[in-house]
Formats: structure tokens, sequence, C-alpha cells
């Protein structure tokens, strides 16, 4: 059975000092376990594990994520690769902040449809059709220009009938433009007018951005020069707006997976003096807490440092997924025999181990807390297979439960009480008590009419008016490590519990600190 050292020992026990000396030493042998998992995947996983922390943190604010991102694209040399990226993220989600900003330099449009039939046709052959409402994209463009300015272009337009269309024809008729030759014309008008590039009309039809779908790596391509040859202010001004505008997280997940190792501890520390330094214990509840505390107290922290205190504490599960991977055959043996091996010590004895962390640094002790907790993940993975082992398991541990479909508390004694407010203890042994009578005739009646039941005493799949419900072993449970606010898995709990495991003895820790 799993023990989860929730309880502090009474003020005269102490534990055993060559217990804790032992149980440091198997945390070491746990961490150089954990290294070789991370190492044999190229630290692949675990850099993209520590960027998804990264992105949940919290205390950063908009003019905060925007100084943060504009530093990293202004650095040297420069991160074309990261600033591609992020232009392609504008395109895509906010394409009319760069649409006016292209139609200021008209020389990459001409150099855009030039000798490409295929983009002006995209563009620019869109003309309605009768009874349709108008001309689209550069369609639209092209007609208002070629009216406004008819005694200057309008010989450029290239018909496909045996003769031309006036003016006067085609404002009447506007569906005529159906007979213009769309390729021949632009090509006209790329070669001797070149004022439409730069029109009104034209910078018009460009404001939705919506030119953008035609070729996206060729603007990007483009924009890029603009931002790094040229500094083109309007549009570092489209990318810092976005920058302050967008969720920081959605930035984080898609931008920083492109830094290499030293490029993401130099963002880290770019972060650092954004967080306030009164993050506590109990701001470790979210996944970044701690990573938010270390930025806040130690300068010194290792990129090494943060993947593994990262990959056990906010990727536990991950990890332990990972682990059973074939190519992580050898490392899961190791673990299984290091875990087997362990010798199981008293909360006097962890009490032990956390007055010693108390005495170490910072970040050297959140690693044995999360090394500790991990392990207790990783037993807890292996225990919590059917709804009676977690029940033991929240019963020697003291933690109070309730069935999700059900309204009996379990105390952390193991005694049953109603579960509910609101009503006189009578009135809820009566409700109590009515409801089990209930639930105990639909029992046998669903016993009687459909199912059998396994010889280990766990129902199979019960039919209730013709739908199938979850397996017993499936049940979920309220606890009371979360004040019972939250309806728990049981696939879940092995990282729940090893969570909040490490989020108690932090709260001891940090007493001392």
């Amino acid at each position: 059975m799993v023990q989860l050292y929730l309880s502090k020992p009474v003020a005269d026990a102490s534990g055993d000092g060559d217990l804790v000396e032992g149980r440091l030493s198997l945390l070491q042998r746990l961490e150089s376990i954990i290294w070789s998992i991370i190492t044999l995947g190229g630290r692949y996983e675990a850099r993209l594990w520590l960027c998804n922390t990264i992105s949940c943190i919290q205390c950063i604010t908009s003019r905060n994520q925007c100084e943060l991102f504009r530093e990293l694209l202004r650095s040297k040399p420069a991160k074309h690769d990261v600033a591609a990226q992020l232009l392609r993220m504008i395109l895509e989600k906010s394409p009319g902040e760069i649409g006016p900003v292209i139609a200021k330099k008209s020389y990459l449009l001409e150099k855009f449809f030039e000798g490409n039939p295929r983009r002006i046709l995209l563009w620019f052959d869109n003309f309605a059709s009768v009874g349709e409402s108008g001309h689209k994209k550069g369609a639209r463009a092209l007609s208002q220009f070629a009216f406004v300015n008819r005694d200057m272009c309008w010989e450029e337009l290239e018909w496909k009938g045996s003769h031309g269309q006036s003016p006067a024809v085609v404002a009447t008729k506007p569906h005529y433009f159906h007979d213009l030759d769309v390729l021949h014309t632009v090509e006209n008008f790329l070669e001797y007018v070149p004022d439409f590039w730069s029109s009104h009309e034209l910078a018009e039809s460009l404001r939705d951005g919506e030119i953008f779908k035609i070729d996206t790596q060729y603007f990007v391509d483009q924009f890029i020069k603009l931002l790094y040859e040229e500094n083109f202010k309007e549009l570092w001004a489209a990318v810092e707006k976005f920058l302050t505008e967008e969720q920081y997280s959605y930035l984080c997940q898609h931008l920083l997976v492109l830094l290499d190792e030293h490029e993401l501890l130099a963002f880290l520390k770019s972060v650092s003096k954004y967080i306030f330094a009164g993050v506590q214990h109990k701001d470790f509840g979210y996944p970044s807490g701690w990573l938010e505390y270390l930025l806040s107290t130690s300068s010194d922290m290792t990129l090494n440092e943060l993947f593994l205190l990262n990959a056990v504490i906010s990727h536990g599960r991950k990890l332990l997924h990972l682990l059973s991977d074939e190519e992580h055959a050898e490392e899961n043996g190791r673990l299984e025999e290091l875990l087997r091996t362990a010798s199981m010590f008293s909360d006097a004895d962890h009490w032990a181990l956390i007055r010693e962390c108390m005495r170490m640094q910072k970040k050297v002790a959140i690693k044995w807390a999360g090394l500790h907790s991990w392990a207790l993940h990783y037993c807890l993975s292996k225990e919590c297979k059917t709804r009676e082992s977690c029940e033991s398991i929240f019963i020697k541990n003291g933690i109070g439960f309730q069935k999700a479909d059900d309204y009996t508390l379990i105390n952390n004694d193991g005694y049953q009480e109603i579960y509910g407010s609101g009503a006189d203890d009578k009135g809820s042994r009566r409700t109590g008590g009515q409801k089990r009578k209930r639930d105990k005739k639909k029992r046998r009646r669903n016993k009687n009419d459909h199912e059998e039941w396994n010889s280990d005493g766990l129902e199979d799949f019960k039919t209730l008016n013709g739908q199938e419900t979850l397996k017993l072993e499936e049940r979920s449970w309220l606890l009371s490590t979360d004040g019972y606010s939250c309806s728990w898995h049981i696939a879940d709990l092995p990282e729940h519990l090893a969570r909040y495991c490490f989020l108690t003895w932090m709260k001891w820790i940090y007493s001392k600190w």
C-alpha cells in the first residue's frame, strides 16, 4: 500500500538519520534514471515540456509579452525563423493588420504578379456575373481604377471578343467585364500603368489581407526583408500590435519551440525580470508556479536543472508515458527494481527529510521534493487499478472521499457520513436512508434483468435505458485534497495525489525559508 506522507509527526518524534541519507541516495539514483530517459530522446521532449510550462506563466502582462518577444526578434543574430513563424501566425489570424502595409510597397505587388499567370487570375479574375452584387478582390480594384482613369488606361484593357467595350456600356452593364482578357490586361497594367500598383483602389482591395492566401510564403519572405533589411516601421508596428493583443500562451507554444537551448535559457532570464518576488508555496498549485518561484529567487538556474524539475513536477504523467516506450525498457526495469527494493519509512522519517530540505538551497530542496513526488506518482500508477485499491489508499493516508455518483462522504478515518448541507441531521439521515433503499432495489432489479457480477465483486458494464455506463473501476471521487470541489477519475488519481503531496511538502519546507 502506497504511503503518501501527508502527516507531520508529533512534536517529539524524530526520524532515522540513516534512512534520510538512504532516501536521498535513492532519489539521486532516480534522478540518474530520469536523465537517461530525457537524454535518450535528444532532450527534445524535455525542451517541449518546458516550453509548455513557460506558456502557463500567469504574471506576464500584455505589455510584458510584447517586450519579451520584441526583444527576441531583435536579438543578434536575427531570429529569422522565429520572425517567419510569427508572420505566418499574423497572416493566419489577423491578416487585416498587415494588408494596409503591403499596399505601401507597390514594387512587391508588381514583383508578385510579374510572370505569374496563376497569381494574376486568382486575384483579378473575380468579376461579378449577372445578378451578383459586385466585383471582388483585384477585379474590383481594376474596374474602379479603369473607370476613374479611363482617359489614361482604358485602351490597356484587352477584350476577348472581336471588339472592345466602351466605358459607357460597361458602366450600365458591369457583367461585360466577363469578356475581359484578364491575363493580358494585367500584364499591360504591369508594363504601362505603374500608377495602378500604388493606387487607392488597389490598396482598398488589399486591406483585408485576403491576398496573402494566394502565396503565404512569398509574403513571409518579403516581410522578413522589410523587418530586418529596411526596418520598415509600419510593419514593426503591426507586429508589436499582434504581440500585445495575442494570448501569451499561444505565442509561447508556437514560437519557443524554435529556440535552441541557449536561446531558451536567455528567454527565461528575460521572463524573470517580469516576475514579482512574492510568489509563494500556495502558488505552486498551477503548472508554472514552481518555475515562477525559482525564476524570481534563483539567478543561477541551468537548463538541465529546469528540464529535470519540469519533467517530474509539471509533466510527470508524460514522463511516465515516455517511460513505457520500448526504447526505455532498460530504464523502466531499473526504475522498478529501484522502487521495489526501497525501504519504506515512517512519517517521522519523512519529516526528517523535510527538515533536511529546509537547510538546502531552494532549487535543491524543490528537486528532492519533486523527485519524491514523482516516485509516488509511479507507484500510484501501479497501485490505483480498482475502486477498492484507490479507496484503501485514501483511508490509509487520511484523505476524505466521496463517490462522485453517491452522497456518502467517507471521512479520513474510513467512517461514512451523509454528505450534504442545508438539512438537519435527522432529515439528512432519513433522506440518505431512503436513497440507499431505492438504490438497493435498483441494483437488485438491474442484476436480475441485465447483468452478472464478476468474481472480484466488480461490475463489468451496466445497461440502463439502452445505454452503457462506466465500469465501477472507472468511477470517480470527490476528495478532501481540494475541498471536494472536483471529480477525480481513477486514471487521474496518481497525478493528482502526487501533486498534492508535492504541494503539501513544499508548504512545510517553505515555512522555514
